[in-house]
This record gives C-alpha cells, structure tokens and sequence, in this order.
C-alpha cells in the first residue's frame, strides 16, 4: 500500500485545513492510499527525525510526499534525500531567514497549547538542511499563489525553476480551493 506523508507547516497540526481535508479526500476517493500527517514540533532538528523514522518505518512501500509552508520545505530535503514525489504547497525557500525573527520568543501551536522557543541552533539546523541545488526536479511540483503573505512566491518559483508549477493569482499563504486539486495531485504523486 502507498503511503501519502503530509508534512503541515510551522506551528501548525494535522487539525490544519489542508491536512484534514486531504485526509476526508483520500478516504472517500482513495482508500488505498494510507494518509499519515505526524504532529511534528516546531524544532527543525526533531521534526527531521520525526519524519525519518516515519520515512524508514514505510520503506519499501511508496511514499509519497505533500508538503505546505514549512512542510513544503522539510518534504523538498526528504524528496531530494530519498528520491520521493512530492508536491509543495507555498513552500518556504529560506525557513532559516523566515524564523530568525521568531527567536527568543514564546511561541504557540495554532492548534494546541503546545509551546516553543527557538534559538540559533534551530536556525543553524534548517540552513544544514536546506539543499542549495534542486536535483529531483522532474518528481517535484511547486504550487504556489501570487496572494500569499507570509512568503513570497517569486522565491519559490526561483528556487523550483525547471520543476512543475502551478501559480495561481490572488489566493492566500493558505492556498485557497487546496481541496480542487488533490485528483491531479494524487496523479501527479503516482506517476513520479
């Protein structure tokens, strides 16, 4: 059986709207795909090794890779790593510059009452991460919308340039009607 990894973003749950309804899709349309969204820390060093041992808990099956803000990021090291599928949802380029603004300061899950404090050693692990050449270009496809803010999109297009991508105008860093395109994103997952 396959298995569709869905990585939520910073501070963010599998209670996101993105997770919970891809989650509803794929029991209604395809239950032979398992649907996994680990509640991952806002640590970058953990949340790696969440997701590893999930990763190496699946393999041989398929896996395939759905990945939106900061999960967009963390499912690009995973696909470039391991050679994965993965489609990524208003991924963050740079999470090491993104969260840098967010140090020594209490932080809150949106979802729960789970709380964190980052400090350079979480920004230090996510530049480690972050891979400077994109080499899985033909398994990866950037969707983004031109509305998003919180990161912006031209970084994104950029940085997945010779990828597939799908940009939309207007929208949010949420990205709007998400759940329209999960059929041509399970598509796309299987074929790569």
């Amino acid at each position: 059986m396959s298995l569709l990894l869905y990585i939520h973003g910073f501070l963010s749950s599998p209670l996101s709207a993105k997770a919970v309804q891809c989650e509803a899709w794929l029991k209604q349309h395809r239950p032979d795909i398992q649907y996994c969204c680990p509640a991952l820390t806002a640590y970058p060093k953990q949340a790696m090794e969440q997701l590893e041992s999930i990763v190496e808990s699946h393999q041989p099956e398929s896996i395939y890779l759905l990945g939106s803000s900061m999960g967009g990021f963390y499912a690009t090291v995973l696909a470039e790593k391991h050679g994965f599928p993965a489609v990524l949802i208003n991924p963050a380029v740079n999470p090491h510059q993104l969260i840098s603004k967010y140090l020594h300061t209490d932080l809150k899950n949106y979802h729960n009452e789970e709380r964190y404090r980052l400090d350079e050693s979480d920004t230090a692990a996510l530049e480690a991460l972050n891979p400077q050449v994109i080499n899985c270009k033909s398994r990866l496809w950037l969707m983004a919308q031109t509305g998003d803010e919180t990161l912006n999109y031209r970084d994104a297009v950029e940085k997945y340039c010779g990828c597939a991508q799908l940009i939309e105008e207007g929208g949010d860093h949420s990205f709007q009607n998400f759940q329209q395109h999960l059929p041509e994103i399970i598509e796309f997952l299987e074929k790569h």
